[in-house]
């Protein structure tokens, strides 16, 4: 059994296709299949469903992979740890967050971190908060800016921030003029969240479910500005942290606060339990820790 089997094996697996796989591996599409199909000879296991379209795994090849994720693991911690340099003139840090908590906090915060470490470089990944997780579980990132809770059986979880939710509307609607609102007074109102891979959109369906009813849902966005034109356009209302106010224009839009009942946001720094934190990544969590956010 080869490293460059198991390679080609997991390209193959994760990318669902022989052709992607080939190009991303840069080796031609039959040298591929006869690598894997060695590979599979030495296992005396079909690992591939090669019937369909897409490229599935087999429940051998389920197996396989899972393994093949912590070998993976194993070596890329190998690497780091032989590349690492204590005095941290070099690294590079792989950081998670979705696009809301990306525009209220990242921008300071890396602009303090930067001017600390000035030799080590930071590579943004923005996508919800279900998809951040999952690229810190599987180890494609170092950590993550999320909102809470996680299972913290598998993270390392360090609490960063804590706001309110509050409900965010054009200025001429009738609620605008209200003081505080319940969260039964949006029952029948054109609702405006984020896409179902962040867990405010759960967050808020949930809380609505407490109240007996489910969200009045119009649109669906990933990007909060697109969000926010949609309120400015009085085509439905949203929930955003109390914070995000300063980012919003107030001739066009209000923010009233939701005090039945208080929704809080709370932003965490996640970190997979018992995998290798290269010196880098420590440094940015010190730092996180230290200054906030």
């Amino acid at each position: 059994m080869e490293i460059r089997q198991f390679n080609y094996f997991m390209t193959v697996a994760k990318l669902g296709s022989f052709t992607k796989a080939s190009q991303h591996l840069h080796v031609s599409q039959p040298a591929l299949s006869k690598t894997i199909k060695a590979f599979e000879s030495e296992l005396n296991v079909e690992l591939l469903d090669r019937s369909d379209r897409q490229v599935k795994l087999t429940d051998s090849g389920e197996i396989v992979y899972n393994h093949g994720l912590k070998i993976f693991d194993t070596l890329n911690s190998l690497t780091s740890n032989l590349n690492d340099n204590s005095s941290l003139k070099s690294g590079n840090i792989k950081i998670g967050l979705p696009s809301l908590i990306g525009i209220m906090f990242f921008p300071s915060m890396i602009k303090g971190f930067s001017s600390a470490y000035p030799h080590l470089t930071t590579e943004l990944i923005e996508e919800g908060t279900h998809k951040v997780i999952r690229l810190v579980d599987e180890g494609e990132i170092d950590c993550g800016i999320v909102m809470l809770p996680v299972d913290e059986t598998k993270f390392d979880v360090y609490q960063l921030t804590k706001d309110k939710l509050m409900l965010y509307l054009q200025k001429s609607h009738p609620l605008a003029q209200r003081s505080e609102v319940a969260l039964t007074d949006i029952k029948h109102e054109p609702t405006i969240l984020f896409t179902e891979d962040f867990t405010m959109h759960d967050r808020i369906i949930q809380e609505c479910d407490k109240f007996g009813f489910k969200p009045n849902i119009a649109y669906q966005s990933a990007q909060w500005d697109f969000i926010k034109d949609m309120v400015e356009n009085n085509l439905g209302v949203t929930f955003f942290p109390e914070s995000l106010k300063r980012k919003i224009d107030y001739d066009k839009i209000t923010a009233v606060p939701i005090t039945e009942p208080y929704i809080y946001w709370e932003v965490g720094l996640i970190v997979k339990k018992d995998r290798y934190r290269s010196h880098a990544t420590r440094a940015l969590i010190d730092y996180i820790l230290e200054n906030g956010i």
